[in-house]
């Protein structure tokens, strides 16, 4: 990297008096808007070890998942944010956090859209069997990634088997009306 992208010693005052005189000059200050979204990060748990997770997550970061009592912190947030609409859940596998279905249901019966940010295979691991239902009867919106549309590509980067149970999971959602009704939001990614 070069010497001169780095920062000086001490210069983080200088740079925050700059910005800041930037600010006043341009007439423009910040201001921290109402929270209206919330996205949770529910750990590192994944039934996948994708090569390009930002996060490293996977089967083997079981440690790294949120607890009950940050979850209780979680949930004491959304039932007291005036203003708050979504709520946005994310991690490796979210659904694999012991607490992402009394997340999704507290949020919902707050009247809050949530959004699960899906790998779609978790759909079908072990002690998952009722997901699908539960996604759907709680009205969860999903973001599902799949980073291609060839299997080569897919089992590259996600593993063996990954692209015929996303395709699988595409289709039952689709059954269920995701992607097709207005309550029921799919988004592929």
């Amino acid at each position: 990297m070069s010497s001169e992208l780095l920062p000086e010693a001490g210069s983080s005052t200088r740079v925050q008096a700059r910005f800041s005189e930037t600010l006043r000059t341009c007439n423009s200050p910040l201001v921290r808007d109402k929270l209206t979204s919330l996205q949770i990060n529910l750990g590192k748990l994944c039934n996948q070890t994708c090569v390009h997770c930002h996060v490293d997550a996977g089967p083997h970061r079981k440690l790294e998942n949120m607890d009950t009592a940050t979850a209780e912190r979680i949930l004491y947030l959304m039932a007291n944010t005036s203003g708050l609409r979504t709520v946005d859940l994310t991690g490796g596998a979210p659904e694999l956090n012991p607490n992402f279905r009394r997340i999704v249901t507290t949020a919902r019966k707050q009247g809050l859209e949530v959004i699960d940010r899906c790998n779609l295979t978790v759909l079908f691991e072990p002690g998952q069997e009722d997901l699908m239902d539960f996604l759907d009867a709680q009205g969860v919106r999903i973001i599902a990634s799949l980073p291609c549309y060839t299997a080569e590509n897919v089992e590259a980067q996600r593993g063996s088997g990954v692209f015929a149970k996303s395709r699988q999971a595409l289709k039952l959602l689709g059954e269920r009306g995701y992607g097709t009704r207005s309550d029921r939001v799919l988004d592929l990614v």
